[in-house]
């Protein structure tokens, strides 16, 4: 065991805080074992890439919006890697021409997969002296959106190998050693991988983790279960998350190839994920060498564990772009084929109203991820654009499915066969995974507000209880003397915003609609941080106990951001249609913001999006194929329409 996780582990200001709060010893401790972990991970980045320096951050509390940071840098693919993407699309569209996608379970067969590993499918975010094409992750995202418009599932596995399982721990963590003995098999997909760390016990609370592993000489022994992991199954190669001396650490563990006394796999039924492999792992004296523990430079198992998360939160929402384009592709033959009152239902305002949010969507979830993905190719660490990017597209595709798809299919949306009722639990898992949304942006939230925690209410908090002050009253002079030290450099800060006038931005030239969505976003993110401090002020140490305060405030903020980078990707796209798109996002998130009611003028841009739609003019779903419609029916002879 390394000398990092036996040092002696100072108090997070997290843990700080709630132990000033009145929380229990053990709450406080086991909530600061996850600030370490996410401190730790920040020290890995160089200063100017971490949260703090970060474009979010920087939009809220800096007297300066750092505009170019919100604007996605172009990158071009290397010809290595689009030729994998090329043969890996091929591919996967012969086994689907071919009827051998699945195998006798209805799961992704081995033979596809095998097949992608021959086009170097799983080699793609692997370094190239280890066999790999070392893509850029923004190339590496776009192209999981056009994956998915294949099949989502296989882009999905795509994510859970390269981002949250074995490759970016091993990439990031892994010594020279581990990484020549296992990245060359993970790039010739010899080995696929996944991320063990979900228990029975432990899912957004990390610190309740059970499985344990005790050196036995040349081996770590494990014992434990995990619950819920993608792609486990016999042969696999897993990143096990476990507790070695009661701290949270990493192996590399090859799964054996078949079921023994040691390592059992736990079926259950599962309506999500329904193509691919997802299962429990049951260990029992499971032997590991001890050379496969990841050993990170600071930190713990907990660090490696966050690392990757931020590629997996980008990979779901491409991954969202790329289904929402299969339901729009899908839902137009429907529109043009159903008829009501002698109309096809395309024809209707409504239905041409959910077309165009539904490419609003797609708008937002492309600029998402075009955005996040060039950040972390330029070396941020990205956790607060990356944790907005998986909320984004996993509520929208939520949306997209059930307000729109569904509701415009009717009844037959529930038949057997129909994309809708075959795929409904695929659409909502991700509002799951990679986190629970809500979960997520309490956690967005404490993230912006940390750092302005540390430098003003951190010292008022210590300075209350030194004072024996449980419930100050500045209008008590004996509290107000007390917390002048302490309040000082927090008096001096609100009085200096106050009195701040707006601030200018630089911005690039970019179409008067679109200038005026990032104008509104950029006032209001500038204007937020005196709602938060003013909230971080109210509450004091409290603030952790008031959840829905602080989801509802993250939300608003969440939507600022959404804006702002909606609103610069569409301002330089090169289809009409999608920047059409990108400005009724903009503008139903404004509406949303302010509470104003949709004018007639909205009513007209987004139905006349959906008309346009409707008639064949969105290039983003060219190519994609549709599904027979299901109880097709005879036009009426009567009628004197179509």
């Amino acid at each position: 065991m390394s000398q990092d996780l036996q040092e002696p582990e100072a108090k997070t200001f997290v843990e700080v805080a709630l132990t000033l709060g009145g929380k229990s010893e053990e709450e406080s401790r086991k909530t600061g074992k996850l600030d370490r972990a996410d401190e730790q991970v920040e020290e890995m980045f160089a200063k100017r890439y971490q949260t703090a320096n970060s474009p979010i951050h920087r939009a809220v509390w800096d007297s300066t919006l750092p505009v170019e940071l919100f604007q996605a840098e172009s990158t071009s693919v290397p010809p290595a890697c689009q030729k994998v993407m090329d043969d890996s699309i091929a591919v996967v569209k012969r086994h689907i021409a071919a009827g051998t996608l699945f195998d006798e379970n209805r799961k992704i067969a081995a033979h596809v997969l095998n097949d992608l590993a021959g086009a170097g499918y799983w080699g793609l975010l692997v370094d190239q002296e280890f066999g790999g094409q070392q893509c850029p992750f923004s190339a590496f995202a776009k192209f999981l959106t056009k994956m998915a418009t294949v099949d989502a599932t296989i882009a999905g596995l795509a994510s859970v190998h390269g981002c949250i399982g074995a490759v970016d721990p091993l990439r990031t963590f892994g010594s020279t050693e581990q990484k020549e003995r296992y990245l060359p098999k993970l790039a010739n997909g010899e080995r696929l991988s996944a991320f063990a760390l979900t228990e029975p016990a432990a899912g957004s609370d990390l610190t309740a983790l059970r499985t344990t592993a005790r050196l036995d000489g040349d081996d770590y022994v494990v014992d434990g279960e995990k619950l819920f992991i993608t792609n486990a199954i016999p042969g696999r190669t897993v990143g096990l998350v476990c507790l070695i001396d009661g701290k949270p650490a990493v192996l590399i563990a090859d799964l054996p190839d078949h079921e023994n006394e040691q390592f059992q796999i736990v079926k259950y039924g599962l309506y999500a994920l329904k193509h691919s492999y997802n299962n429990g792992l049951k260990f029992n004296g499971f032997r590991v060498p001890r050379e496969n523990l990841l050993v990170p430079g600071r930190g713990d198992g907990l660090t490696i564990a966050y690392h990757g998360l931020n590629l997996g939160r980008v990979a779901l929402c491409a991954n969202a772009a790329g289904t929402m384009r299969s339901m729009l592709a899908n839902l137009l033959p429907w529109s043009d084929f159903r008829r009501t009152y002698g109309a096809k239902i395309g024809s209707r305002e409504l239905v041409q109203r959910r077309i165009g949010r539904m490419a609003a969507l797609i708008a937002g979830c492309d600029a998402l991820v075009a955005w996040c993905s060039s950040l972390l190719d330029l070396g941020y660490r990205g956790e607060m654009e990356c944790v907005i990017a998986k909320i984004f597209g996993s509520e929208a595709q939520k949306e997209a499915s059930i307000e729109l798809f569904m509701k415009t299919h009717g009844g037959r949306a529930f038949l057997h066969g129909h994309m809708f009722g075959d795929n409904v639990h695929e659409y909502l898992a991700p509002c799951i995974y990679e986190g629970e949304g809500e979960i997520l942006g309490m956690g967005f939230f404490k993230s912006l507000v940390k750092e302005h925690g540390k430098a003003f209410f951190e010292p008022i908090g210590q300075a209350l209880v030194k004072a024996g002050i449980k419930k100050p009253n500045p209008m008590n002079p004996a509290h107000a003397w007390a917390l002048k030290d302490a309040a000082l450099p927090y008096a001096k800060w609100r009085i200096a915003q106050t009195f701040a006038g707006k601030r200018h931005t630089n911005w690039p030239n970019m179409p008067e609609k679109f200038r005026a969505h990032a104008e509104f976003a950029d006032a209001a993110l500038a204007a937020s941080r005196i709602e938060i401090s003013k909230t971080m002020a109210k509450h004091q140490l409290k603030l952790a106990d008031r959840q829905c305060r602080m989801s509802e405030l993250s939300q608003r903020l969440q939507d600022m951001v959404v804006i702002l980078a909606t609103s610069l990707f569409g301002a330089k796209h090169e289809h009409p249609l999608m920047r059409d798109a990108a400005d009724i996002l903009c503008q139903d998130l404004t509406r949303k913001l302010t509470g104003k009611r949709p004018t007639d003028s909205y009513f007209r841009a987004v139905t006349k999006l959906g008309e346009a739609i409707e008639q064949g003019g969105f290039q983003e779903i060219a190519g994609i194929g549709a599904d027979p419609i299901m109880m097709s029916y005879a036009p009426d002879p009567t009628s004197s329409a179509g």
